[in-house]
Formats: C-alpha cells, structure tokens, sequence
C-alpha cells in the first residue's frame, strides 16, 4: 500500500488549494482516511477524518473552511481548504485505517500561507 500525497505549494493569505491523496492497493473503499499537519514548531494534529461511508469530522477550528471528500473510483481523498491565512502554513499528511487496522502514513505536502 503506498499513499501519494500532492498538491501543495504557495499560496496567498485567503486563498484556497485543493490536496489529493491517492492509495493504491484494494484497501482504499474499506478504509477511513485522515488528514492531519504540523506546523513550524508544533505537533501533528488531526484536521479531519472521512470515513468508509463518507461521514465527515473536522477540527473545530476549521470547520467550514476546509473540506474533506473522497472518491472511491479513483481511491483518492481530497483536503479542500478555503480562505487559508498564515498559520494554516504547514506540512498535511493522510492517513489510511484500514478495516483491519492497519495504519498507513502518506509522505506530506508543504503548504505555505504567505503574501
């Protein structure tokens, strides 16, 4: 199982980028798969979870600017985020939990908010 982690990169203070994260192997519609960052001298934390049936958590935080969707054809999960400002600036990972518990770590895409 391998998950590709894409689409970051620079961006203006309230713009917006959509990041992708592909799994290949046949886990992917079985699997609940999270979105989580870092950030410059902080730790890991989880910015929301899509389940197998599509149910959606976010980070309290970031509700309603940042929205998580999935696409089973294509086993890949997306990370739409609105109106980003500076401290959104970190690196996003996913992370795959399969139905039997195994966990997946993508590599991570840096995100920077900055004019």
């Amino acid at each position: 199982v391998q998950l590709q982690v894409s689409g970051g990169g620079l961006v203006q203070p309230g713009g917006s980028l959509r990041l992708s994260c592909a799994v290949s192997g046949s886990i992917f519609s079985d699997s609940e798969v999270g979105w989580f960052r870092q950030g410059p001298g902080r730790q890991r934390e989880l910015v929301g979870v899509i389940t197998r049936s599509g149910k959606t958590t976010y980070a309290n935080s970031l509700k309603g600017r940042f929205t998580i969707s999935r696409d089973n054809a294509k086993s890949t999960v997306y990370l739409q985020m609105n109106s980003l400002q500076a401290e959104d600036t970190a690196v996003y990972y996913c992370r795959v939990i399969t139905w039997g518990g195994v966990v997946y770590w993508g590599q991570g895409t840096l995100v920077t908010v900055s004019s």
